[in-house]
């Protein structure tokens, strides 16, 4: 990713909509497994942390580490005070079944993750017997634009593609959902008129105050929504699974 992405990300994680809104969906897909407030001796890695502010947000569930290619993003999540290493996801510096739940999130899709399958085996193989795997990318081809370009994306995921993965790593598939889903005629019109106007640039910024927190709430309504069932559509796409007992 570009230097300026992470500067851009460590300015506005915490508070940006679509980040805040992407943590509250994880929440909700994990806690159904994971009692919060019960968490002790339970470890958890953020594979690819960027900034840190997941590692924050998870620490509900138990204790957090994170790691991440980039020297940048280690040292803004060290900065906020985040257990991170720099490593790479297909060679994780740790031992096989360290960590009780592993999250990658908007990793996959990367250039640089030119074999995803080897990169899902490898987080599988730092999860104990029996441990969560919860990964998320952007979805859907239609939606590839000006953002896709410049965070270096390779593809957008379909939840068809995403079931396939992680079956292949031999995980089972515990459920798997689209997000950002009530949006998302919003950014498919975005999508176009970026490509009639060629436009450039990624979509990290704050919007006005008002759109910021309607635009939220609309995230905090899917998280809700996904105690019951799975989206239809959206513009990422979630895959919680197993890693069968030994």
């Amino acid at each position: 990713m570009n230097p300026e992405e992470y500067r851009s990300m460590a300015d506005l994680e915490g508070v940006q909509w679509w980040y805040a809104g992407m943590r509250r969906i994880a929440r909700a897909l994990l806690s159904p497994h994971l009692a919060i407030g019960r968490g002790q001796g339970r470890r958890l890695l953020d594979a690819g942390c960027g900034t840190g502010w997941n590692l924050q947000d998870l620490s509900v569930f138990g204790e957090t580490h994170g790691v991440d290619l980039s020297p940048l993003a280690v040292e803004a999540t060290r900065r906020g005070g985040g257990r991170v290493v720099q490593g790479n996801l297909l060679a994780l510096p740790y031992t096989a079944a360290s960590f009780d739940v592993v999250t990658s999130f908007d990793v996959l899709y990367h250039a640089w993750i030119q074999d995803d399958v080897q990169a899902v085996r490898e987080l599988t193989r730092v999860l104990k017997p029996g441990g969560l795997v919860l990964l998320k990318v952007p979805a859907l081809k239609i939606l590839w634009g000006a953002h896709d370009e410049a965070v270096h994306s390779r593809h957008r995921y379909t939840r068809s593609e995403m079931e396939a993965l992680v079956a292949r790593c031999g995980l089972v598939l515990v459920r798997s959902t689209y997000a950002n889903s009530l949006l998302f005629p919003v950014l498919l019109t975005r999508r176009f008129l970026d490509r009639a106007l060629d436009r450039h640039g990624s979509d990290v910024a704050l919007l006005p105050p008002l759109l910021e927190r309607v635009f939220f709430g609309l995230l905090a309504i899917e998280a809700r929504l996904m105690a019951w069932f799975n989206l239809p559509i959206g513009a990422s796409v979630f895959a919680l699974a197993r890693k069968p007992d030994a």
